[in-house]
């Protein structure tokens, strides 16, 4: 509850304008609550990233279970994945975030692991999606997701860049556009 408190408020102020107290009062709590469990915002800020790490990794079977195909989870996946940035503003917060991911050690370690587990996920999918025939026999999967981990990134980045539509609605053609070519020929008729 904590965490996702600071992430909503990273979301509305950026990393920068995150305070103990700002996170104290979304959940109802005194700030030396907060100085207790975390002892800084710097502490607050690493248990976030600790717990976003984790929580990948569960990230792809969450996703699987509510889809009845492997290329609908992925499409639910790439969506997930940007939701709390839903706002132009919102993306530069977490933007934010991301830059001090990869100027700080220890951030940049819950950073790569929460993206090593997002590319696995997605590589998960794609392999599932040749194995129920969606995509191509032969698809070289690895390739496709790095591709699409890409993709995801660089949408958010030209969404929040252009404003047009929304960003699930970006997320979900440009996922599209790059495997149309491998689709299955069964998928298409």
């Amino acid at each position: 509850m904590i965490l996702r408190a600071a992430a909503e408020v990273i979301g509305r102020v950026g990393p920068a304008g995150l305070t103990l107290a700002a996170v104290a009062d979304e959940v109802g709590l005194v700030p030396g609550t907060l100085v207790q469990r975390f002892g800084s915002k710097r502490g607050l800020l690493v248990a976030l990233a600790r717990q976003s790490a984790h929580e990948a990794e569960a990230h792809h079977e969450r996703r699987r279970q509510g889809c009845p195909s492997p290329l609908e989870a992925l499409l639910a996946l790439a969506e997930e994945s940007m939701a709390l940035m839903n706002t132009p503003e919102r993306f530069a917060n977490h933007l934010a975030f991301l830059c001090m991911d990869l100027t700080d050690p220890q951030l940049h370690e819950h950073a790569l692991a929460m993206h090593e587990a997002q590319r696995r996920a997605i590589l998960a999918l794609l392999d599932e999606a040749v194995a129920a025939g969606e995509l191509r026999a032969g698809a070289d999967t690895a390739a496709l997701a790095e591709s699409v981990q890409s993709l995801i990134a660089g949408t958010g980045l030209t969404w929040a860049l252009d404003r047009r539509g929304t960003l699930p609605e970006r997320l979900r053609r440009a996922v599209t556009t790059v495997l149309s070519p491998h689709i299955s020929s069964k998928e298409t008729s």
